[in-house]
């Protein structure tokens, strides 16, 4: 018995790539907006203002604690119910964006008390106003920190991508299930499936190793002419 039936690959390859294709436009639209947005809730975190600081906690605490696969399905099943709906890929987008940002939140919080307070006292004895230090001072040097924790939810987030599925969305993994339930070539198609996922997934990670390393030694080599 010829376990990989290469005949699936070409009847159903515009399907796999399709869903691969899916795949990546998630994983990079909520990449960029969980980003952006966990700044501004790792800031809400670190406020001296409880009246900002506690709704910024219960929500990030609140999303840490339930599964991203219960907020997938309340977001496009449940939300109907109180008249609003979404179409598939907006929920997923919506989803996986609300639970990233709330980890990325965290990451983005201890990479900015990180830098040392020295670092503000300085800033405040040349009178730099609070929001000109964090935007030139503050947050490069923590956003360098963190990057190598980005990189690998990065990662993370290309394969939870997986569970949009549970809201109908036909990425790669909900592709090569249909493929599957149609022909029942399980092997060839669940291989060809994580073939696809390495293709992408391996070289983001050793993008991540050379993060880590450009963390390590700061984003360029010394000039040596200097």
């Amino acid at each position: 018995m010829n376990l990989l039936d290469f005949s699936v690959v070409d009847e159903y390859g515009s399907v796999f790539l399709q869903g691969l294709a899916i795949t990546t436009f998630l994983t990079v639209v909520v990449i960029l907006l969980a980003g952006v947005l966990a700044i501004p809730l790792a800031l809400a975190r670190m406020s001296p203002a409880r009246w900002i600081r506690w709704p910024a906690d219960f929500y990030v605490e609140f999303i840490r604690a339930t599964p991203l696969i219960l907020q997938l399905i309340y977001i496009y099943y449940v939300l109907p119910s109180a008249g609003i709906r979404l179409e598939p890929v907006t929920a997923a987008i919506i989803g996986l964006t609300v639970n990233y940002s709330a980890f990325m939140s965290e990451v983005y919080r201890s990479g900015i008390q990180a830098v040392p307070k020295s670092q503000y006292e300085a800033a405040q004895s040349l009178g730099i106003g609070r929001t000109v230090t964090f935007i030139k001072i503050i947050f490069p040097q923590a956003f360098r920190t963190v990057l190598p924790a980005l990189g690998n939810y990065l990662i993370a987030l290309f394969k939870d991508t997986a569970l949009a599925s549970v809201v109908t969305v036909q990425e790669l993994m909900f592709s090569g299930q249909i493929i599957a339930a149609r022909n029942y070539q399980y092997f060839t198609v669940y291989t060809v499936t994580a073939l696809l996922y390495f293709s992408v997934g391996f070289p983001a990670a050793l993008l991540v190793r050379r993060l880590e390393r450009w963390s390590q030694r700061g984003w360029s080599a010394p000039d040596r002419k200097s």
